[in-house]
């Protein structure tokens, strides 16, 4: 790891950094944990059925070190993989983490970067069980997550829509997208309080996957769910093409979070377009047969999250968002092919 630290090891630096994870490591998990971090493998006893993720941070694609701290780094790897398991209800379980680590990147980024990742497995409920490190041209994050229900069948996939269902989402839409336009472009916080601008930079930086809101959406019947990571324009797609049906978001359902309008404007963007195509809200895109939707409201309350319809699932197939002037033009983050063209601000 030469050039990384400063008369480190890779051994040294990896007994710090599980030293480091291991103080946000939760007390138990869903699994009976036999052998964790420090063997060649870790050996757990899972009950029931488990769910697993694996999600990739890369420098330059999906985080400039310009505009976010280490620490930042970790948390939101962590919580990106997180939010997948949410979307299939599942009960949070174990983490592995792989690092990729450029020259200059020194031992207390690496342990600030740890402190992000330590800091969301102890809120969600999370043991980070091991990983590896590695030399890389560019700071990676690589995270694979573990979940638990106790049967498949309490697990919710993007599969199950059905026309006649309703689509709602948790939360607020647009703040992810709107801070990364703040991060990149100070100047848009021009008139905005302060308080305000914070918490759109938080939304993206940190943002807070809806584990107990997931787990509470599956158990009230939900047929088909999603995390909205891409845009709901493209999770939207995501979820009608693996169900076989149509999505129709109504833009002016769409529940903008505060502040994601007057960002827009000032950048010159359609809030409603960069609430549909912005990405990484982290929110969850559920699909409700019409007669779960009132049980489904409750026990989302009761998770600390207002789910709020924005649709409806229609025979068909693909997506459409409806605007006052007809169909938004909006699609959502692509991975290989970057932001959608009209989005100046998204990681590229």
């Amino acid at each position: 790891m030469a050039g990384t630290t400063t008369a480190t090891t890779e051994f040294e630096l990896i007994a710090k950094l599980r030293e480091r994870l291991a103080r946000g490591a939760a007390a138990s998990g869903p699994a009976e944990i036999v052998a964790g971090s420090g063997d060649d493998a870790a050996i757990t006893v899972p009950p029931g059925a488990t769910a697993t993720s694996v999600d990739l941070a890369v420098e330059g694609v999906h985080f400039r070190r310009q505009t976010a701290t280490p620490r930042a780094i970790g948390h939101k790897a962590l919580a990106a993989a997180l939010s997948d398991l949410a979307a299939m209800g599942a009960a949070p379980g174990e983490a592995y983490v792989q690092l990729g680590l450029p020259e200059g990147f020194t031992e207390s980024e690496c342990l600030e970067l740890a402190d992000g990742v330590a800091g969301v497995a102890a809120f969600s409920g999370v043991t980070v069980l091991g990983g590896d490190l590695s030399r890389a041209s560019v700071l990676i994050v690589a995270v694979t997550v573990v979940g638990h229900a106790p049967a498949a069948d309490a697990l919710v996939t993007r599969a199950g829509a059905a026309a006649g269902d309703e689509l709602f989402v948790t939360g607020e839409l647009g703040g992810a997208a709107a801070g990364l336009l703040l991060l990149e472009r100070p100047e848009l916080a021009a008139g905005l309080p302060d308080e305000l601008a914070r918490g759109l930079r938080a939304r993206q930086l940190e943002p807070v996957p809806r584990l107990a809101a997931g787990r509470a959406l599956a158990e009230a019947g939900a047929s088909a769910m999603i995390d909205v990571s891409d845009g709901i324009a493209g999770d939207a797609g995501h979820l009608a093409a693996a169900s076989g049906v149509r999505a129709e978001i109504e833009a002016e359902l769409l529940p903008l979070a505060p502040g994601v309008g007057d960002v827009a404007r000032a950048a010159g963007r359609d809030p409603l377009e960069l609430a549909a195509s912005g990405g990484e809200d982290y929110e969850l895109l559920v699909a409700l047969p019409a007669e779960s939707a009132e049980r489904a409201a409750a026990a989302g309350g009761a998770a600390g999250v207002t789910l709020r319809r924005v649709g409806r699932v229609v025979s068909g197939s693909g997506v459409s968002i409806r605007g006052r002037n007809g169909e938004l033009e909006a699609r959502g983050f692509d991975q290989l092919h970057g932001p959608p063209p009209s989005d100046p601000g998204a990681p590229a």
